[in-house]
């Protein structure tokens, strides 16, 4: 049994790999301050703590925790927010990755676990599927901020010593995805169709994403902790999927009749992005296995039992 920190761990995608560290018989304590995860998503075989990862108490948790690995999850992780307030987005993306890093230092954690992203620090591709040779050119702050963490972790790395690994998140979804985040595009054209109502598609709907579930992405946390020091690695399935033919997928699944309503497009949006994930795999031993499909007709049937507000 090992002992774990997971920040974020009430959110979307921290919340399944505490389940999964629970399950396996480690010790887990959660960190997060609740501003977008839920109660409802804490393992109450966990232990918690309402706390922010800037906070001065969080050195006080890691002395009484005392743990071995920290899953680093915890993120403002809104693109839209990052524009609007990049002073917020900075202070707790950077400052506060600083913080959970500083305190893995102290307290000699054997390894930290990072989730970056690899829908926003490369910026608008010169090709694709996007390997993690490709330039780092982010056009909005959330994806700077990210991409910043990555370089402090490899200094860690070089001048003390600190194990880690780096993985660069698609789109992720599943099950408590949170229509309200990043890559919530499933989540809110779910909880609008299964409310009758139709989603807005903003530009053509051409726009082209990889579609992770969250299963899979758990598997990528778990052989991360034994694998991959000192790398990065693009969690991606090497398939651009578009939002016309999620509208389409889940017209299908749900019997939904009604067409979607298309809208300007956003500011500053990527056009096409998906990940070449093939060094994980060589590396992680990691594949994407839960195809498309399967995955969203599984997120459908969760939010069928428990219909989040949009």
């Amino acid at each position: 049994m090992a002992r774990f920190i997971v920040t974020g761990g009430a959110g979307f995608i921290g919340s399944h790999v505490v389940d999964r560290l629970v399950d396996d018989g480690h010790h887990v304590a959660i960190v997060d301050d609740l501003s977008t995860g839920s109660l409802n998503n804490i393992n109450p075989k966990a232990t918690f703590y309402q706390t922010d990862i800037r906070s001065k108490e969080l050195d006080a948790i890691f002395e009484k925790e005392k743990p071995d690995f920290v899953n680093h999850h915890a993120a403002q992780m809104d693109v839209r927010r990052s524009v609007r307030e990049p002073m917020f987005d900075a202070d707790v993306n950077i400052l506060g990755s600083i913080n959970v890093i500083e305190c893995s230092l102290r307290h000699k954690v054997n390894k930290i676990v990072y989730s970056s992203t690899g829908g926003a620090v490369y910026g608008e591709p010169d090709y694709l599927p996007v390997d993690e040779e490709h330039p780092i050119r982010p056009l909005c702050q959330y994806g700077i901020s990210k991409h910043t963490v990555e370089h402090y972790l490899f200094l860690y790395g070089q001048t003390y010593g600190t194990r880690y690994a780096v993985l660069r998140y698609p789109n992720v979804y599943g099950p408590r995805q949170n229509p309200r985040g990043e890559a919530g595009v499933n989540a809110i054209f779910i909880g609008k169709m299964l409310r009758g109502e139709a989603p807005r598609i903003f530009g053509d709907g051409e726009q082209l994403r990889d579609y992770v579930y969250v299963g899979d992405i758990v598997e990528a946390n778990i052989s991360a902790l034994d694998l991959g020091d000192g790398q990065i690695y693009n969690i991606g399935s090497g398939i651009g999927t578009s939002v016309n033919q999620i509208y389409q997928k889940l017209q299908r699944i749900l019997n939904f009749s009604a067409p979607p309503i298309y809208a300007e497009p956003r500011t500053g949006e990527i056009y096409k992005v998906y990940l070449d994930g093939s060094k994980a795999r060589r590396e992680l031993h990691w594949v994407a296995r839960v195809g498309f499909d399967e995955g969203l007709r599984k997120t459908v049937e969760s939010f069928r039992s428990h219909l989040p507000e949009l």
